[in-house]
């Protein structure tokens, strides 16, 4: 699988990354065996970059990915773990405030080396930012932890374009993650100019709109307690409606390409720049082997603007959150 390097200063990782939260948290019952069964999967196609987040499954997700690797190299792994979101004992999300303290930064980190079974994250980074906490304090703590040999590189989530080079005044950002699709293009504005101009680069989750964008959506699909598509506007009602018309148009696009709707969707991210590495949600193998699959789908400039009048930005349904869960972006008043 060909390499991309996140940023100028950041690891060298393939040009695609493997988002493992589904298989712990948000999207229903996951089997375990097949998500670590899907994890050296993605390995042996060449995927080294695996995101978690501490708070997936309340632990559960890191140490499922340490599991996945007791049998594997670590080195052969590049590691990216979120912080700072808080949960009460029955999984419910406390949205504020993020604990991005430079005391829970250790802590949290802490807790993680264990979990994961190793003495070092290639990436960690705030899931979101706290409003109270300067980012030069949260970033300053991380510096800490990179200098001390407990982390290789420090990364971003969902901030905009000012807190991207407040961060960056204070230490090299490997890489900003946010969610970037073809439903999702915000970032496009002011962010990802912005993390160009610093030499950061971009993850880009959600490539697949948490499955909308995946071809095998329908809408009489009962959704298990509490999956996150439950809230998501984009789900809802006349918003599903919409999206889906524009995911059959896609379709038309990708049978052209002799292409699946994924393939396309994931290949058109991949398509914003070689700083630009889409992070795929796949939980089963089958779903795993359709998207490395996009890597194949060489698109013209002729297919992008196909691609592109499909899927026409202001005629997508419903914002990418529901709007207490909107609220907490720092990343959307510099994309708007």
């Amino acid at each position: 699988m060909r390499q991309r390097t996140l940023g100028t200063t950041g690891p060298a990782v393939a040009e695609l990354g493997l988002g493992t939260m589904g298989m712990s948290d948000l999207y229903g019952p996951a089997d375990e065996t097949e998500s670590v069964a899907t994890i050296h999967a993605a390995m042996d196609a060449g995927i080294n970059l695996l995101d978690t987040g501490d708070f997936y499954g309340e632990g559960h997700n890191e140490l499922l990915i340490r599991e996945a690797l007791r049998t594997r190299d670590r080195d052969d792994a590049v590691i990216s773990v979120k912080f700072g979101v808080r949960k009460d004992p029955a999984g419910a999300f406390q949205h504020a405030p993020f604990d991005t303290t430079p005391a829970g930064v250790k802590d949290r980190l802490a807790y993680t080396l264990r979990r994961l079974g190793t003495d070092h994250v290639d990436i960690y980074r705030p899931a979101r930012l706290n409003p109270d906490v300067p980012i030069e304090d949260t970033v300053g703590a991380i510096a800490e932890m990179v200098q001390a040999g407990y982390v290789r590189h420090i990364g971003l989530s969902e901030v905009g374009a000012d807190t991207l080079r407040r961060a960056a005044a204070v230490h090299p950002i490997a890489d900003l993650q946010i969610e970037y699709s073809l439903v999702s293009r915000g970032i496009e504005a002011a962010i990802l100019p912005a993390a160009r101009e610093l030499g950061i680069g971009i993850t880009a989750y959600g490539v697949l709109s948490r499955g909308l964008l995946s071809g095998h959506w329908h809408p009489e699909r009962e959704l298990t307690a509490g999956d996150f598509r439950g809230i998501s506007p984009r789900f809802q009602g006349e918003n599903l409606t919409a999206n889906l018309r524009l995911v059959e148009a896609l379709r038309e696009v990708a049978e052209s390409l002799d292409a699946t709707v994924a393939q396309v969707a994931i290949a058109w991210v991949a398509s914003r720049g070689t700083d630009v590495v889409p992070l795929v949600g796949a939980r089963r193998r089958d779903r795993l082997t359709e998207s490395l699959e996009a890597t194949r789908v060489a698109l013209s400039p002729a297919d992008l603007a196909a691609i592109e009048a499909a899927v026409p930005q202001e005629e997508v349904a419903g914002e990418r959150y529901a709007s207490f869960l909107m609220a907490s972006l720092d990343s959307e008043p510099a994309a708007s």
